[in-house]
């Protein structure tokens, strides 16, 4: 559901530590196979085991060429090199409820799912900086015509909410569809769901995180009295999904907590030894890709571990996190619009 960012900080010779500390982690998260798997005597049956777990989507063949132009790439001499120039990954937390963890974790309606986090994550030329925006999920936007997983295409939807695209048709049209509101093509995908989340955290030994008011949302099954809290994957999820129980009820209120929460598993992960612990590593990387869809392009470990070394020198410090500008959709007062020209502003720039 999250990428480990967070905003820029001011804190000097602290900061620069914990940029190393963080891009060091980021790429040994994102290997999770080579020689950290080695150390425990089974390497060939981990990699397969990791890589069968992620499960992947054929998007760029579904979609074909009617898509934004693909960004101009540095020509490279050597297949060894690492990847380079700009990316654009769309990244969704998917609220299905299929399978009993998901349904135990998601609770409510059983049928169907849509993308209950949307961000945008661009990788600037040079992997040196990012900036992550997020997309809410009640924006209403004009949906284009998808093509269905079962054959067939949908019917063009006006005023539609954005996240009713993965509900109707799948990553191919939550892909589609951002493609349409922003103009920029995302070169992947990638997806977790509601149990690879908590999994996730759980693997990390839980979470810290200090809420600014009290929470009590009957959807999330949350409370929390303000303050500082460790919690264990269950209840970092119903934060992550906790909207009606702070401020006015909107998704901009939960995507506040969605932040402060990526910032608390940037920490976490900080904090965990998974340099020197092969074992601790292994769950953590096991707990990922177990609740993880991706495009075909990072639909393997090999492909995770060139796109996590080409990072190398992206620190945290040079990753911002923003939300797409938008205002009170004037048809309905619970939904919003993209406020323009700043949208359309924000967008350019990461083209």
């Amino acid at each position: 559901m999250f990428l480990p960012v967070t905003g820029r900080d001011g804190n000097g010779d602290a900061g620069r530590a914990a940029g190393r500390r963080s891009r060091a982690l980021r790429i040994a998260g994102f290997s999770l196979a080579g020689a950290l798997v080695l150390g425990v005597g089974a390497a060939g049956w981990a990699y397969r085991h990791l890589s069968d777990n992620i499960t992947s989507v054929d998007i760029d063949n579904a979609l074909g060429d009617n898509r934004p132009p693909k960004p101009e790439v540095m020509p490279s001499s050597s297949a060894s090199v690492l990847p380079g120039g700009a990316l654009n990954i769309l990244v969704l937390g998917s609220d299905s409820r299929s399978g009993e963890e998901n349904s135990r974790l998601g609770g409510g309606d059983s049928s169907g799912a849509r993308s209950d986090t949307a961000m945008v994550v661009h990788l600037d030329a040079g992997r040196t900086g990012a900036t992550v925006v997020s997309i809410p999920r009640d924006t209403l936007v004009t949906r284009p015509s998808c093509p269905r997983p079962s054959g067939g295409s949908t019917a063009v939807a006006y005023n539609s909410m954005f996240n009713n695209a993965y509900a109707v048709g799948g990553p191919v049209c939550a892909v589609k569809t951002v493609e349409a509101v922003t103009g920029v093509r995302m070169d992947h995908y990638i997806e977790i769901d509601f149990s690879g989340f908590a999994k996730l955290v759980d693997a990390l030994g839980g979470v810290t995180v200090t809420t600014d008011e009290d929470i009590a949302d009957e959807d999330s099954h949350l409370r929390l009295k303000a303050g500082t809290h460790h919690l264990d994957g269950t209840r970092a999820l119903a934060l992550a999904r906790t909207r009606h129980g702070i401020g006015d009820g909107s998704d901009l209120g939960r995507i506040g907590l969605q932040q402060k929460l990526v910032k608390a598993l940037l920490e976490q992960t900080a904090a965990q030894d998974l340099l020197t612990d092969p074992a601790k590593l292994y769950r953590v990387a096991d707990a990922v890709t177990a609740g993880l869809t991706t495009d075909t392009g990072l639909d393997s470990l090999a492909e995770l571990t060139r796109l996590g070394q080409s990072l190398k020198d992206l620190s945290a410090s040079a990753v911002r996190t923003v939300t797409m500008p938008v205002v009170r959709a004037p048809s309905d007062p619970n939904r919003v619009v993209a406020e323009e020209p700043e949208a359309r502003e924000l967008w350019e720039s990461l083209r």
